[in-house]
């Protein structure tokens, strides 16, 4: 269960201590949730929840019930005051009260009368905390009464004269329905000639001889009894003798030239204007001072009513009806004032309150004349009421402070005026709560990876609780761009990751006490198929196989299920199951369609389809066969209007059996040449009985099918011409759809020459409104697909049908369809537009709907403009590049992705209908927080020294904020590519140019550099770059370098290296008898502390390799990264001096080989020397 709560604002922060995310909440009232287990404990004053309508008509042939339900805790009381007075329901044994409500049920079936129950009534629910009150309900029992006996002389008139025949039927209660009819029961027919009134008369324009009758008998139905009450018949004779002379309109109702109405506002507003003349006038509307309201005008019968629903204090005016014919106009106005009942434009809301707290309770009614407010406590007027310091009276507020348990109550607020009034119940509650956690502790939540996941926490407390997330059991970081935090306290994780699995605490929190409940989060990996089915083709009675591998999280348990064009699998041994296969054995014909394999969890589903089609088995070898010969020998007989016989002979099967015969016709009058299907017989059939269409011109042909396929068509067969009938179709595809917003666009899919039996084929085109009276409207048109209706009204429903005919007469009743006039550009842009920032670079966007009349079209969705206006850390605007999106359908919110960081930004909704969109909301400005930089767009290194590098860069392109500083980190790289000790470096983020001082000469550095704003840190960028060389130490090696060209040093140089290969020819033959070189002996007695494990503190550089080295361990490296001597590597070879590895002799014959080879990149730190050897040092060590 969740709870609703009302703050003033929340936020979201994350940070580095156990306290990751909260909801930021004012003060303010709570609403206590129905949970049940939390009402049992909660005293809560009476709310009143069911109640009678304040006018309340009743059966008098059935009980009375009145209704009164109310809920509270402890559960209330009821008692009742009948007129104002105690109503003691004991004392009257016909009245009973239902248990565990107020509801009275008055029994008068068995005896007793309603009229002696009639009175105002008002029922009070009352316990500990307060009392409601209903409102005051008036009952009062229906009445029908009888006609009033009346002789009524036939009515003699001349034909063209006016009628107004009366009804003034009895006054009931409710008024009843009125309705013309004649003996038999059947309506009257009306027209703009003869209409009924809203008094219900009946008004002839002008009689005409039809008119006379005998029977025209005005009835009442009275609905709350059931009854229909009659006048006495009216007759009326209609002298047949030369018309009366034609006249100008003269208004039979209302009379004179101006009248007065008054109505209530959200009533139906009825204006009647009724005119006699000859010939019939028509009436027009307008009003004087504006103009008619759009979607809210209707006219009633025969524009002789003007209706307007909702009818508001804007629609007060001076409205004028005009009657009109061919011999004059006249005028009526009608002023209209409207007035109003009152209405709530805030109604007083229910308040709870924990001691010591503030708040207030606001009555704001309107209405015309102004209601008069006046408050009750407990049912009681307030200024009799005993007094509350903590209460305060002003107008339509009061106002609490520092309340008590004891400012507990029920107050009314009664607003009224003279047409009516309003009664609210509102109680304030003062409780004084410790939070409490409404959801189930511990509860486990399974999602699937890359899906939404939802944590609740209800949670209820007065004062209203902070709700905090913690994740883990000592908290960790949870950054503020994939965690939600809702209102309800429910935690949100719009992108659930593996690394989102684990418990998950929710703390509540408020002045009296704390609660706390845990969530496990488990994140499953999606199931999915790997291996599908695939097509398949198998002969018949040969077997298939379908695959269907799924991997899926280890810890769900997927169902794998098959199915066959959508439904289950056959129930047939033939089709066999089996883990991650389905075969099908013996396959037939039937066998053939689409197999899916639909594997389910209880998280999440996925599936796979696959065809198989059956075909026929390969002939063995035999007889050659062939499709059949044509037939031949075509005659037609027994030749009828509607039917004709045709008979033919088979050609030779070629040894496969003729299965069926196709025959098809020609129409030579409308389509030569074009062949048709017509119909199919068995094989074993040589004459067939064909159905024939009226004026077609046929002619036939048949063609053989046997197992191999079609034979060549026959020869075609004599002419036969049916005779011309009406259409027996009608056109399809019937639609109206306007192109403009004031006509109407009738389109159809026309007969084509076959289907119009005749010729002078045309259609009878005809429409109405849907909801008028009026009548069809139709014209005929030629063989055309489309026509247009000029001068309708926008978006206006219509009835359309299209009627074929040809010269012979008319096909059948049409079907009926709907249509709609042409749209226009919606009027109204959505309201309450609200921008919710959800992240840097995204935001949320609520509107309120628009109303759908105001649509003037097929609602299509809405559309949001937005653009960036500027951003925030730049000083000038840039050009401004509007996006749009589109959200289908009815949809009042949608996601705004992919906007910029600490920027400025303006947004505006408009609806979009068939024509286009209506006009834009005011524009709703939002700006977006900051986020991480880009990298700074350069890094170069320039102006090297001895001991110096200058660093000059620029800022990044995107800084997505206002940067706080650059971080410079640098650490050196020996000749080896080892990487030495890691500096860290903050410049200022005003600087472009920093100088590095005391580095070493001759040293390459690497520098990594980013920028940094408040949200934190931004892509980073590399650069090398190595220090100057010391000219001395460089003069030294060249001077070095010169004597090794030197030929005596030549030559002892090729001595030494004779001596060394006789040494090494020495070794291996040793080694092949089995023992050991002096070189190894002396290894295992001393080991070379070049390959002894390193200490920890011992400062050996890691390796280092550049991004494009990837290059494996190689058997003559170093200790591994576990600084531990494997076993392999101390195995009698050359190779572990670095033979044939990184091994090398000098151009003297030295040997110079490493004992370290390249690792994977790393990071280490060290401060070995980074002065990389030469050749000349080499050989100085050896010697």
């Amino acid at each position: 269960m969740q709870i609703k709560i009302m703050p003033k604002k929340k936020c979201l922060s994350a940070g580095r201590g156990p306290l990751i995310v909260f909801l930021c909440q004012m003060i303010s009232a709570v609403e206590v949730p129905l949970d049940p287990k939390l009402l049992e404990d909660l005293v809560q004053p009476p709310t009143i929840t069911q109640q009678s309508p304040k006018d309340y008509i009743i059966d008098p042939r059935e009980n009375i019930v009145i209704q009164c339900e109310a809920k509270g805790k402890p559960p209330p009381s009821f008692s009742w005051t009948r007129n104002g007075t105690h109503f003691d329901i004991d004392k009257d044994p016909l009245v009973t009260m239902n248990p565990g409500s107020g509801t009275l049920v008055i029994n008068i079936m068995s005896e007793g009368k309603a009229e002696t129950y009639e009175g105002v009534y008002q029922c009070t629910a009352r316990n500990e905390r307060g009392a409601a009150i209903s409102n005051n309900i008036v009952i009062r029992p229906s009445r029908s009464p009888l006609w009033t006996k009346e002789k009524l002389e036939p009515m003699i008139l001349r034909n063209g004269q006016p009628l107004v025949l009366p009804c003034r039927p009895p006054i009931g209660l409710p008024p009843p329905i009125i309705f013309w009819m004649d003996n038999s029961f059947q309506r009257l027919p009306q027209s703009e000639r003869v209409s009924q009134g809203l008094n219900g008369d009946l008004y002839f324009s002008n009689v005409l001889p039809e008119d006379t009758r005998e029977d025209y008998i005005c009835y009442a139905r009275f609905n709350h009894t059931q009854t229909i009450q009659q006048k006495q018949p009216i007759s009326v004779k209609v002298i047949s003798a030369k018309p009366s002379r034609e006249r100008p309109p003269t208004f039979l109702t209302p009379e004179g030239n101006t009248s007065h109405k008054e109505e209530l506002r959200g009533n139906v507003l009825s204006l009647e204007c009724i005119a006699e003349g000859l010939p019939t006038p028509i009436i027009h509307w307008i009003k004087e001072d504006g103009t008619l309201p759009i979607n809210r005008t209707f006219y009633k019968n025969f524009r002789k009513t003007l209706q307007i629903i909702h009818v508001s204090e804007a629609d007060s005016g001076k409205y004028q009806c005009i009657a009109k014919n061919a011999l004059g106009v006249i005028h009526h106005t009608i002023s209209v004032t409207v007035k109003a009942a009152p209405y709530w434009i805030m109604a007083p809301r229910n308040l709870v309150l924990s001691p010591g707290e503030d708040g207030s309770l606001i009555c704001r009614p309107n209405g015309n004349p102004k209601p008069k407010i006046s408050w009750l406590t407990n049912g009681v007027p307030i200024e009799i009421a005993s007094d509350d310091p903590s209460r305060k009276i002003d107008g339509d507020t009061i106002i609490f402070s520092n309340v008590q348990e004891r400012s507990s109550a029920v107050y009314q607020c009664n607003a009224s005026n003279e047409y009516g009034y309003l009664l609210a119940n509102a109680f304030v509650n003062v409780l004084a709560e410790p939070p409490r956690i409404l959801t189930p502790a511990n509860t486990l939540y399974q999602v699937i990876a890359n899906r939404p996941a939802l944590l609740d926490c209800a949670f209820f407390g007065s004062p209203l609780p902070t709700v905090e997330w913690f994740k883990g059991a000592k908290g960790s970081a949870l950054r503020e761009d994939i965690y939600v935090l809702h209102e309800n306290g429910t935690l949100e994780i719009p992108v659930a990751q593996k690394d989102s699995t684990g418990t998950y605490t929710c703390v509540a929190r408020n002045k009296l006490g704390v609660a706390k409940n845990e969530a496990r989060l488990e994140i499953k990996d999606p199931t999915r198929i790997i291996k599908q089915p695939e097509y398949a083709v198998v002969q018949r009675g040969g077997t298939v196989s379908f695959e269907c591998k799924v991997k899926h999280d280890h810890t769900l348990i997927p169902t794998i299920m098959w199915l066959k064009d959508n439904r289950e699998l056959p129930d047939d041994r033939r089709f066999t199951v089996d883990k991650d296969h389905l075969e099908v054995a013996d396959v037939g014909d039937d066998d053939g369609g689409t197999y899916t394999c639909v594997a389910n969890t209880t998280l999440d589903n996925v599936s796979a389809s696959a065809v198989l089609s059956v075909v026929a088995p390969t002939p063995t070898p035999a007889p050659i066969y062939d499709v059949p010969n044509p037939p031949f020998d075509l005659e037609l007989t027994n030749h009828l209007n509607k039917s004709v016989q045709l008979s033919w002979t088979p050609g030779d099967d070629n040894n496969s059996p003729i299965t069926k015969f196709i025959i098809e016709y020609e129409d030579s009058m409308h389509e030569a040449g074009l062949w048709h299907h017509q119909t199919e017989v068995s094989g074993i059939q040589t004459t067939a009985q064909l159905k024939l269409s009226p004026y077609v011109n046929y002619s036939f042909r048949v063609v053989a099918v046997n197992g191999i396929g079609r034979s060549m068509p026959s020869e075609v067969s004599e002419h036969y011409l049916t005779k011309a009938a009406e259409p027996d179709k009608n056109p399809t595809t019937v639609e109206g759809l306007g192109s403009e917003p004031d006509n109407l666009v009738i389109t159809w899919k026309p007969l084509n020459g076959f289907e119009s039996n005749g010729p002078g084929l045309q259609y009878k085109v005809s429409w109405r409104q849907k909801d008028g009276d009026d009548e069809w409207t139709s014209v005929v048109v030629a063989n055309v697909s489309k026509y247009i209706v000029s001068g309708t009204p926008t978006f206006v429903p219509y009835l359309i049908k299209v009627q074929a005919l040809n010269d012979v007469g008319f096909a059948p009743e049409p079907a009926v369809v709907m249509g709609h006039s042409g749209e226009d550009l919606p009027m109204v842009a959505p309201g309450n537009v609200r921008v919710n920032v959800v992240n840097s670079t995204l935001a949320e966007v609520h509107w309120d709907p628009v109303p759908l009349k105001s649509i003037r079209g097929h609602l299509q969705g809405y559309r949001i403009y937005y653009w960036k206006a500027q951003s925030l850390s730049e000083r000038s605007k840039r050009h401004i590049e509007k996006k749009i999106l589109t959200f289908q359908g009815s949809k009042t919110h949608g996601m705004l992705p992919g906007l910029e960081p600490f920027s400025h930004y303006t947004v505006n909704v408009r609806v979009v209908n068939g024509k286009g969109e209506g006009p834009a909301s005011p524009d709703r400005v939002f700006n977006t927080p900051e986020g991480v930089p880009s990298a700074p767009s350069s890094l170069k290194v320039v102006n090297p020294t001895l001991d110096s590098l200058t660093l000059e860069w620029d800022p990044p392109s995107h800084p997505n904020g206002i940067l706080t500083e650059y971080t410079l980190k640098y650490q050196p790289i020996n000749s080896t590519h080892e990487l030495g000790p890691l500096v860290d470096l903050k410049i200022p983020a005003n600087k472009t140019r920093w100088i590095l001082k005391n580095l070493n000469f001759s040293t390459r550095y690497k520098f990594y550099f980013y920028a940094q704003t408040s949200a934190g840190s931004g892509s980073q960028i590399t650069e090398e770059a190595v220090t100057t060389v010391d000219e001395g130490k460089m003069a030294m090696a060249s001077r070095q370098v010169d004597i090794a060209t030197q030929g005596w040093f030549i030559g002892l140089m090729c001595a030494v290296a004779l001596l060394i290969l006789i040494l090494l020819i020495v070794c291996f033959i040793r080694r092949n008898k089995g023992g050991k070189y002096p070189v190894k002996e002396k290894e295992d007695a001393h080991a070379d502390p070049e390959i002894q494990p390193m200490k920890e503190d011992d400062g050996t550089f890691g390796e280092y390799s550049d991004a494009e080295d990837h290059k494996p361990l190689k058997k003559g490296s170093r200790t591994p990264s576990d600084r531990t001597v494997k076993k392999e590597d101390s195995d009698d070879s050359l190779v572990d001096y670095g033979e044939g590895v990184n091994g090398q002799f000098n151009e003297d014959g030295s040997f110079i080989g490493q004992y370290s080879g390249k690792k994977e990149k790393e990071p280490a730190e060290g401060n070995e020397s980074s002065e990389a050897p030469s050749p000349v040092n080499a050989m100085n060590s050896f010697v």
